[in-house]
């Protein structure tokens, strides 16, 4: 039985990638920070589950600021492969928070590579998540694994650091060490923070006549989405490659924020039009038809829980979706698309979900989540 180490077990690809090990026989570890509130929701059926917990998925507290922990855990567990997902990763908080978001993002990969090092895991194989945001300013259209990196954020900038620290390590201590840069990827396990599931919970509530409107920044910003646990499996085909190497993962499409927007809208049976631009822009009720909205939701699963009435308050011509300068970045990124090409030839792994599908799972979530709760 193979032993896995990941970081970032919590967070949305962590939660995916320990119900893939454990599929294929792992015994898989997890390293989980300090909270005084609950931070393993995304973990809790595996939690139940009396068969894995303590018998194939282990949990230990620790950080990637603690250097003498994360020798003390490797020691202890003697992984196979080490998934370092853990991160600060919200882009934005990156610009008011850039010392830690360097610490953990930049020096926290350094402090796992030196401790594999120092405890002498010669045979440990090592998958950093790396990202798309290490394009930035982008330099060519689509960005594949040759492509100039020029990063427009600390946390992109921070990123760019533990790439290029995996590859000297790969180099100079030969560790098979890879870098997987992923470009977006969203699920209903995304966090509410980010613009995707800020947009599908915001619009189930608009719908649901728990919020009147949606606020967001630069809505022409143009992204890669493709659907997490695909990626996560890319993950762990990066670890069976016969060298150690780094990978584009990506859809090869690229949408709009506006586009994700709108066809979010259009899943709850809301068409939007758009007056106005760029800071004045704002997204206008077209037509309404709640029909299409009530068939996401799971009445039949659900019926003695669901808040399920659909407001009527909603009307032709209501504002829904307004621009926010406060959300814009101080340096934009504005186009990202990837070029998996490498990934398909050489690991077999292609994106699957179309964006219109993604779009539609995680609306469908959100719509039941917040109809069932009521808020």
């Amino acid at each position: 039985m193979k032993k896995a180490l990941i970081t970032g077990i919590t967070g949305q690809d962590g939660s995916y990638l320990v119900e893939i090990l454990l599929e294929k026989g792992y015994e898989v570890h997890g390293i989980i920070r300090r909270s005084s509130s609950f931070n393993t929701s995304r973990l809790e059926h595996l939690y139940a589950n009396q068969d894995i917990l303590n018998k194939k998925m282990f949990l230990h507290y620790g950080d990637l600021v603690d250097t003498s922990n994360l020798n003390r855990l490797l020691e202890k567990i003697g992984p196979d492969e080490i998934y370092n997902l853990a991160a600060q990763s919200h882009v934005k908080v990156s610009f008011e928070i850039p010392d830690y978001t360097a610490q953990v993002d930049a020096l926290g990969t350094l402090r796992f590579l030196d401790a594999i090092r120092e405890v002498g895991l010669k045979k440990v194989k090592f998958y950093q998540a790396s990202t798309s945001e290490l394009f930035g300013k982008v330099r060519e259209v689509p960005q594949s694994e040759k492509t100039p990196f020029y990063p427009r954020s600390p946390y992109g900038v921070a990123k760019l650091y533990g790439y290029w620290i995996i590859v000297n390590y790969r180099e100079a201590y030969d560790i098979f060490a890879c870098n997987g840069i992923l470009f977006n990827h969203e699920s209903p396990r995304r966090g509410e923070t980010f613009v995707t599931r800020k947009i599908t919970r915001a619009a189930s509530s608009i719908v649901a006549g728990l919020q009147s409107t949606l606020r967001l920044g630069n809505l022409d910003a143009k992204r890669d989405w493709g659907f997490a646990p695909e990626y996560c499996e890319g993950m762990w085909k990066i670890l069976q490659h016969h060298k150690a190497d780094d990978f584009v993962l990506a859809t090869g499409e690229t949408h709009t924020v506006k586009e994700f927007v709108e066809l979010t809208f259009a899943e709850l049976g809301v068409e939007l039009e758009w007056q106005n631009s760029n800071e004045n822009e704002k997204g206008i009720i077209k037509n309404i038809d709640f029909e299409k909205a009530k068939q996401l939701v799971n009445y039949e699963s659900n019926r003695q829980n669901y808040r399920y009435n659909f407001t009527t308050g909603l009307k032709k011509g209501d504002v829904v979706v307004e621009v926010d300068p406060n959300y814009y970045r101080p340096t934009e990124v504005d186009l990202l698309i990837g070029n998996p090409e490498k990934a398909y030839k050489e690991l077999g792994w292609k994106a699957s979900t179309k964006f219109e599908e993604l779009v539609k799972l995680m609306i469908k979530s959100d719509l039941n989540k917040i109809l069932k709760r009521g808020y």
